[in-house]
């Protein structure tokens, strides 16, 4: 079944890049958002028996330096049924789904297209209880849920859009609001699918590979949908 899960996922996640591929090209201007490089582990796959073990890199904490690992020694405790890229996924994706909210919380005053309004409804729905359900993972493993929204590599996670971004996003109405809008969603979604195939690849709690399947598989269907919007 995890074998099954994963091929899913990695085949939304392509489908998913070449859905913003075409979109970028098209109708919307790339870098609109302004989109930061990944500041983040380097997650591969689990070597087969052809392959040598490519090192994975692990965050430290914030002002540490990061360690650089093999696959199958991502740090555990004995009896411990989660790895540091889990609780890596968990605490970084908790500051992105927050800055979705945030976008989409201005669609409602800002938007022309009703079908823009009524999908940025639909993100708040489906991603504040998934920030719930991740803090009750965190905080149940005495974990702090808090850690990513004030650590540094947050500044060039997948997808997250900087200040100055977000407040032209803010300034705009309209149709301008929409096309900035569905950039910008576009691309931090993007990088929500590619954080939770990463975690796919080397995480090992149950769990965590429910949690990003559901993102994955969510976003990648909300950025058919923006596409959709756009080619109206």
């Amino acid at each position: 079944m995890r074998s099954t899960h994963r091929r899913a996922v990695a085949a939304i996640a392509g489908a998913a890049v070449l859905v913003v591929g075409i979109v970028a090209a098209g109708f919307l201007r790339d870098g609109d958002g302004g989109e930061s490089r990944a500041d983040r582990p380097t997650a591969t796959a689990p070597p087969t028996p052809t392959e040598p073990a490519v090192p994975v890199v692990v965050p430290g904490r914030p002002g540490e330096s990061a360690a650089v690992v093999a696959p199958d020694q991502l740090p555990t405790r004995p009896g411990q049924t989660y790895n540091t890229m889990d609780t890596w996924f968990l605490r970084m994706m908790i500051p992105h789904h927050t800055q979705a909210l945030q976008m989409a919380a201005l669609a409602p005053d800002r938007a022309e297209s009703p079908g823009l309004a009524a999908l940025a409804d639909r993100i708040r729905s489906s991603q504040a209880p998934e920030i719930l359900v991740m803090r009750a993972w965190l905080e149940a493993r005495g974990i702090d849920a808090d850690a990513g929204g004030h650590d540094h590599r947050t500044e060039g996670m997948l997808g997250m859009h900087t200040p100055e971004a977000m407040r032209d996003l803010a300034a705009t109405r309209g149709a301008d609001f929409d096309r900035k809008f569905v950039a910008m969603m576009i691309s931090h979604h993007e990088g929500a699918i590619r954080m939770a195939t990463d975690v796919l690849k080397t995480g090992i709690d149950v769990e965590v590979e429910k949690i990003a399947n559901d993102v994955a598989a969510e976003q990648a269907a909300e950025i058919t949908r923006m596409r959709a919007l756009v080619s109206n």
